[in-house]
């Protein structure tokens, strides 16, 4: 694979950062060189020798996309730019390879496959729900669909972690069920879809293991850095009692493995990817 020929929106991001450590010589531009929500910026940008586009750029604040504002800003991100990379994409015959999200779906069903119908309860989902379809219309394209995703930057175990140490035991949630994703998981399963070139469509990518809630996944955490904090279970709608503008979330986020495990890839336990990550983080 070669990394010069690839281009990576979102650079900076979780996701974005795994693949420039994995891809140090593929082509990256920030928002004065590249704007990817506007079509003149796009169309102008000097796309010569790039082969494949990874576009791990997104709007993620799920509640903020309930807003007037945010509402804006997540089509602007999640659809209409990824209208214009696709666009591109189609004009210059560059492989399209993006990530989408458990929330395109309402979570009514336990174990989604990627051929399940759209069912999105959020204006997030039907954002991201939104940009999948645009991506589907390319010949060449990789839809990544994943969950719960945890790298370099603020998620989930660090936000947990932060709360330990300030000596708080925390009250999490435990009617969402999923798995984690660590970003080091999504890009080797890019670099086995593009490496091997295999069939173009959509892929469901996550870590391995039993699907659990976030008050289980965060009791794993503590477990795992030898901290000693009590989690307090506690249901989505008690714990967003009296709060205004939250968007909905799915009840069931697990994602079937099946097909990627098909192609030969091997998704690692999250349990084992949580150990080496708080390792790391607590060095």
């Amino acid at each position: 694979m070669n990394s010069k020929q690839i281009f990576i929106t979102g650079a900076n991001g979780q996701l974005g950062t795994a693949l420039r450590a994995k891809y140090p010589d593929a082509k990256f531009a920030d928002i004065a060189e590249l704007d990817i929500t506007d079509p003149k910026s796009v169309k102008d940008y000097d796309w010569s020798n790039i082969k494949t586009i990874i576009n791990a750029a997104a709007y993620t604040n799920v509640d903020g996309a309930e807003t007037n504002e945010g509402r804006v800003s997540a089509w602007k991100v999640n659809a209409t730019a990824i209208g214009n990379l696709s666009q591109v994409c189609r004009e210059k015959n560059i492989t399209l390879v993006h990530i989408s999200s458990d929330y395109v779906f309402d979570g009514s069903q336990d174990n989604h496959t990627e051929d399940e119908e759209f069912s999105p309860l959020s204006v997030y989902g039907a954002s991201k729900a939104a940009g999948d379809l645009l991506v589907q219309s390319l010949p060449s394209h990789y839809i990544l669909r994943t969950s719960w995703v945890i790298g370099e930057g603020k998620n989930f175990v660090r936000t947990m972690l932060s709360v330990a140490e300030k000596g708080i035991d925390p009250s999490v949630v435990n009617d969402q069920i999923g798995r984690l994703t660590f970003t080091d998981e999504l890009v080797r399963a890019i670099d086995h879809l593009l490496t091997n070139q295999l069939e173009f469509g959509t892929y469901n990518v996550t870590n391995d293991g039993q699907a659990v809630s976030w008050a289980d996944v965060t009791r794993e955490i503590y477990k795992s850095a030898d901290l000693g904090n009590k989690v307090t279970d506690i249901s989505t709608e008690d714990y967003y009692k009296d709060k205004e503008g939250i968007a909905p979330r799915p009840k069931f986020s697990s994602l079937n493995l099946s097909k990627i495990k098909q192609t030969g890839f091997r998704p690692n336990d999250w349990k084992e990817d949580l150990v080496k990550y708080i390792k790391k983080e607590r060095q």
